[in-house]
């Protein structure tokens, strides 16, 4: 049985606030490097993938933000593009359903590691899988 202060007062628990990639909270935690990741980031509204690793989970469907997904699946990153007016976007496949989307980069996203995927064509020596470049 355990002890009882008698002078002490017993404070309440608190409840511990869970809450799943794509729902509405103040943080997640990445699947892919277990970081905690804040959903506000700095030059996007919605937050949809880690700015160390670059992981997301396939959580949206058509709009971003929308979180209509029934996947949620993993998305790695494959690839990047440049919009005309200078913007870049991470190219995430769904390792579940296979899947593409293309997701604004953040501020605080890593900058190496954005830089190794678009370099990565460059490098692969024709590596990259026949149906991701029908894909794209």
């Amino acid at each position: 049985m355990p002890r009882r202060n008698p002078g002490r007062r017993e404070r309440p628990q608190r409840r511990k606030v869970m809450v799943r990639h794509g729902e509405r909270g103040d943080a997640f935690r990445c699947v892919g490097c277990r970081l905690d990741v804040p959903m506000s980031a700095p030059g996007t509204a919605h937050r949809n993938h880690c700015p160390h690793c670059l992981t997301s989970l396939h959580v949206d469907r058509r709009v971003p933000g929308d979180r209509r997904a029934g996947c949620r699946g993993r998305m790695a990153a494959f690839s990047v593009t440049v919009r005309p007016d200078g913007e870049w976007l991470i190219i995430h496949h769904c390792q579940s359903c296979d899947e593409l989307s293309a997701n604004r980069i953040a501020g605080d996203d890593n900058a190496l590691a954005l830089l190794r995927i678009a370099m990565r064509p460059l490098s692969a020596g024709g590596r990259l899988p026949a149906t991701a470049l029908l894909a794209l």
